[in-house]
């Protein structure tokens, strides 16, 4: 090592200009004698064939299977969890197989073909669909919801296989071959869900609803989990404001309450001197999510109406509810927080005030983060030369748990044309029009993104909460002053923060009369944020009753 050059055994050594030639020159010798390797035939795609146990259900089917594939024994499918592959079947009759392929869309792995070799746990399940031959005309095939709110997993009278450890390919731990077609079977059935039990506290309401029983051509329930005051027996001539809380599918439970006395939630609610209200969740699971977002719809039909002409009066009637519009207040957080202001909003004479928390998006120009009255891709954002996925959740630090494209995926994997039971299945039914073929007509395209814009112009018009209270506002105005209340933290999960910015700036320029909303941000404040501690809404709900009340009311249900 003379010149600051390493030998290698005494020769001299080789530049990288000189390397690189002798490798080409190499190369170039064993392609043209015919000494290359032959490239390797590409992977047999995975098949399986599924097929359900007469036991279970003896009965043809309709539905969707999905295919469940983990590394290990646990399946938790999500926008970013273990793979899942969809395939949808009609009369599907017991012992016949339906074969899941690599055709089947998956997430988020795309397709069968592409899982790599090796060994591999599968679960396959079917969904069941119903077919309702709605008011409209439309024939679809839909889940139907079993009083579990609307979950595939949790569903009476869905059939699901154990566990099986299957090889894929060849296993290079195992050496084992793969099967040509893997078979399946559902023998298992997700079992009935016992009735609710009333108890001092706690009673429960379901009532059938004419109005969508009619437009879904099938009987559809309504439901309500209704908390009573401490000493509502004990005083049978007094009357009582009811405060409405909208969230998820509640499965029984009116908020936050338990019967464990030791639970804080129960000393709130039975201390001396608390708020006295009736409490009350409703349940209004539909075809399309764990709950109809409590508004009328051209895909989800008349639940605004049914639930403010059909169940509000049935609770209030059994229950003894002051039953006047200063007596009624909302809440809700997320999707709850959404329907609790749309509730306000599309029904002012009915309510007297909303809490909102985290609502979801009141503006169509904040989807989340997406605009879409501006945006062509909900996706991505499009550079000259790049494409920068779009966020679908976010955590407080700022760092992405999935994508926007991820989560859509998977819902797609899960159902086709909105049937998914997930967050933008509902938004899609809910907020868009109904296509030529009974389904949402969606804002984009499921498999890439492109923006609809017809049909975000039909939904603007009708459940942009912002821009309709600008176009209203002369008229809901006077019912709506000092009665808005929303909160929110600054980063949110879910950038629902940025919409109520923009509702806060339309509502704060308001005139005639001003708007009196209240806005407030919990900086770094993630999804579900609050300004509130123990019961302290309560208290602020209390307050703004009793203003609220004409002067001549007894109010004998403060105790």
């Amino acid at each position: 090592m003379t010149d600051g050059t390493r030998t290698v055994s005494g020769r001299s050594p080789l530049s990288r200009r000189n390397l690189a030639l002798s490798l080409l020159l190499t190369l170039g010798f064993v392609a043209l004698t015919g000494l290359a390797a032959p490239p390797s035939p590409p992977q047999a795609a995975a098949r399986f064939a599924i097929s359900f146990d007469p036991a279970v259900r003896a009965d043809a089917a309709d539905g969707r299977i999905l295919l469940l594939v983990s590394r290990t024994d646990r399946f938790s499918p999500g926008p970013t969890g273990t793979p899942v592959f969809g395939l949808n079947v009609e009369g599907l009759k017991p012992g016949t197989q339906a074969v899941v392929d690599e055709k089947a869309l998956g997430h988020p792995v795309r397709s069968l073909r592409d899982l790599p070799p090796g060994e591999y746990f599968v679960q396959a399940w079917l969904n069941i669909y119903t077919t309702f031959k709605r008011s409209d005309g439309k024939v679809i095939k839909l889940h139907q919801d079993q009083g579990e709110g609307q979950n595939w997993r949790r569903s009476p009278g869905n059939l699901y296989s154990e566990p099986k450890k299957v090889v894929i390919g060849v296993s290079g731990k195992s050496g084992r071959a793969a099967a040509a077609i893997v078979p399946i079977v559902l023998n298992k059935v997700v079992a009935q869900i016992p009735p609710y039990q009333d108890t001092k506290w706690l009673k429960h309401v379901r009532i059938q609803s004419r109005l969508l029983t009619d437009f879904w051509g099938q009987p559809m329930f309504l439901g309500a989990n209704v908390l009573l005051p401490k000493g509502y027996d004990e005083r049978p001539d007094v009357r009582y404001p009811v405060h409405y809380v909208q969230g998820h599918f509640p499965r029984g439970r009116a908020g936050r309450f338990s019967e464990d006395a030791s639970d804080p939630f129960f000393k709130l609610w039975t201390a001396d001197g608390a708020p006295r209200f009736i409490q009350v969740t409703f349940e209004h699971a539909c075809p399309y999510y764990d709950d109809s977002y409590g508004v009328n719809s051209a895909n989800v039909g008349p639940y605004g109406d049914a639930i403010m002409t059909e169940l509000i009066p049935h609770i209030e009637k059994t229950f003894r509810a002051i039953g006047e519009p200063w007596a009624r207040v909302l809440s809700g957080g997320s999707t709850g927080g959404w329907i609790s202001l749309a509730m306000q909003v599309f029904y002012p004479d009915l309510f007297g005030g909303v809490w909102s928390f985290c609502p979801d998006p009141v503006d169509l120009r904040k989807y989340q983060v997406v605009d879409l009255t501006a945006d062509k891709n909900a996706y991505f954002v499009d550079s000259e030369w790049t494409r920068v996925p779009r966020g679908g959740e976010r955590r407080t630090d700022g760092n992405l748990v999935y994508t926007m494209e991820q989560e859509n995926l998977y819902e797609e994997a899960i159902g086709d044309r909105y049937r998914s039971g997930g967050q933008w299945a509902i938004w899609n039914a809910v907020f868009g029009p109904a296509a030529d073929d009974g389904y949402p007509k969606a804002f984009w395209d499921p498999l890439t993104g492109e923006i609809d814009k017809a049909a975000v112009d039909w939904a603007r018009e009708r459940y942009d909460l912002r821009l309709y209270l600008e176009k209203n506002w002369a008229e809901i105005g006077p019912k709506l002053a000092g009665k808005i209340h929303v909160y929110v933290g600054r980063m949110d999960n879910f950038y629902l923060n940025e919409a109520c910015y923009l509702l806060e700036q339309s509502l704060a320029a308001a005139k005639d009369p001003a708007a009196g909303a209240e806005f407030r941000y919990g900086d770094r404040g993630a999804h579900g944020w609050s300004p509130f501690e123990g019961d302290g809404m309560l208290r602020a709900m209390a307050d703004h009753v009793a203003k609220s009340a004409p002067p001549s009311v007894r109010r004998d249900w403060v105790y």
